[in-house]
C-alpha cells in the first residue's frame, strides 16, 4: 500500500516538474500563479516521499495471529455495540495504513489504545470531546471474512 504511494508519487512528481518547467518559462515568476502553484505542489510531494523512504525500510508485515483470538492486537477486526444499541467495526492498523473509508483505525487513536488487550464481551470507556462513550465488544477477529 505504502509501496504502491510512493510509485505513484515518483510518477506525479515528474509529471509536476515538467508542468514547472513550463509554468517557469512563461517570464516573471512572482506573479505566475501556475509556477507558484506547482513549486508549493512539488514541495509537497518531495516531503511524502523523503517520509516513505524513511517509513518503509522501517515497517514490518505481520502475518501471525495471536494464541487467544478473543483478545484484541493489533490486526483485529472488532465489532462493537454502544449503549444505544447501534454498532460499529473497526481494524486497528498501523498509523500509516488508517482510513475510515475502509473501517481502519490507527493504532494510535484514543479508541483502539482503549480497545487493545481488551477482549470479547468486555466493556470499553473511550473519552471523546463530547465526552465519554460506552462500547460492548460483541466480535474480535482476524480476518476480514473471519
Amino acid at each position: 500500500m505504502l509501496q504502491d504511494e510512493s510509485r505513484a508519487l515518483w510518477k506525479r512528481r515528474a509529471e509536476v516538474s515538467k508542468a514547472l518547467s513550463a509554468a517557469a518559462a512563461e517570464g516573471d515568476r512572482s506573479e505566475n500563479a501556475e509556477y507558484i502553484y506547482r513549486k508549493k505542489e512539488l514541495r509537497g510531494i518531495d516531503w511524502r516521499i523523503r517520509y516513505l523512504q524513511k517509513r518503509l525500510p522501517e515497517l514490518r508485515v505481520v502475518t501471525t495471529t495471536p494464541d487467544n483470538r478473543q483478545q484484541v492486537f493489533f490486526g483485529a477486526w472488532v465489532t462493537l455495540q454502544n449503549d444505544a444499541g447501534d454498532k460499529v467495526r473497526y481494524r486497528i492498523v498501523g498509523p500509516d495504513e488508517f482510513d475510515t473509508c475502509k473501517e481502519y483505525i490507527s493504532m494510535d487513536a484514543p479508541l483502539a489504545r482503549a480497545l487493545l488487550k481488551k477482549s470479547l464481551h468486555d466493556e470499553v470507556r473511550v473519552k471523546t470531546p463530547k465526552g465519554e462513550k460506552h462500547y460492548l465488544i460483541i466480535d474480535v477477529h482476524y480476518h476480514e471474512n473471519g
